[in-house]
């Protein structure tokens, strides 16, 4: 990293990014973003927004277009997906994040969009990091599944190089061995990325283990491991999604999270108070 001339690194001590979304400022607010894997409908989409706001979530996810493995599982509703989204922005007042795949809707999502997520199986689409670059929308970057941190800045680096430094991070799992989960949450890399980088990271505990069951406690480590937020998945009725149904935890669920996140929040800011 020392030999790396890379705009993502800190050069200044203590000087963070802050990426404004609405009234959200990404790196100095601790932001949760919660919402279903997959627009489905807009009664599913609409209710569970209604919901992971009066929860406490800052901002709304949920994906218009899906990159699935197989070419024949739920790819998600496209446009009528993202204008599903936009109506619940304007019920909610939730910024929305959602993913871009292809070069080509970059417009079209960027109407509808308050930031473009680039997913894990994208995170080295160069094309694609550059148009999203040339963007004046926030862009959240997954880390890739097999990606060291070297590799993950520097296809932030390519955002940013084409000038638009209104980048976060997430870390979403990495591939290992292990088959327990759906990936192995690396939550050493947020101090990390901390140590060196200004720009904002946040955590998917939903993505990083695969397991409903395992979002609760991998969401207060990685408030603990002083993470700038979290992005959470969450559904009506979870075993019935078209996407990911494993992973998501219920509106009920999320709502007791929530409140135990604050409480973690809290504790782990009274702990680093005077640092």
């Amino acid at each position: 990293m020392k030999n790396l001339k890379l705009s993502v690194l800190s050069h200044t001590k203590n000087k963070r990014t802050v990426i404004p979304v609405g009234d959200v400022r990404l790196g100095e607010d601790f932001v949760i973003i919660a919402g279903p894997c997959a627009v489905e409908n807009e009664e599913q989409t609409l209710e569970t927004a209604r919901s992971v706001k009066a929860a406490g979530a800052r901002m709304l996810r949920g994906g218009a277009f899906k990159p699935r493995t197989s070419p024949y599982s739920f790819q998600g509703l496209g446009l009528d997906g993202l204008k599903i989204l936009a109506l619940a922005r304007e019920e909610t007042g939730l910024p929305i994040v959602t993913e871009i795949m292809d070069t080509r809707h970059i417009s079209m999502v960027s109407e509808y969009a308050d930031v473009l997520q680039v997913g894990s199986r994208n995170m080295q689409n160069f094309t694609l990091l550059k148009e999203v670059g040339r963007s004046k929308k926030p862009v959240l970057l997954k880390r890739g599944m097999n990606a060291t941190l070297t590799e993950w800045l520097n296809c932030a680096e390519y955002i940013l190089s084409e000038g638009n430094p209104r980048i976060i991070l997430c870390e979403r799992g990495i591939r290992t061995f292990e088959t327990y989960t759906r990936n192995t949450l690396d939550l050493s890399i947020i101090p990390a990325v901390k140590e060196i980088s200004h720009l904002p990271v946040i955590v998917d505990p939903s993505h990083g283990t695969g397991r409903s069951t395992l979002v609760e406690r991998m969401s207060l480590a990685a408030v603990a491991s002083g993470a700038d937020g979290l992005m959470i998945e969450v559904h009506r009725m979870p075993r019935q999604a078209l996407s990911d149904r494993y992973q998501q935890i219920s509106p009920e669920a999320f709502s007791i999270l929530a409140g135990k996140i604050k409480r973690m929040k809290s504790a782990v800011d009274d702990i680093y108070r005077d640092e």
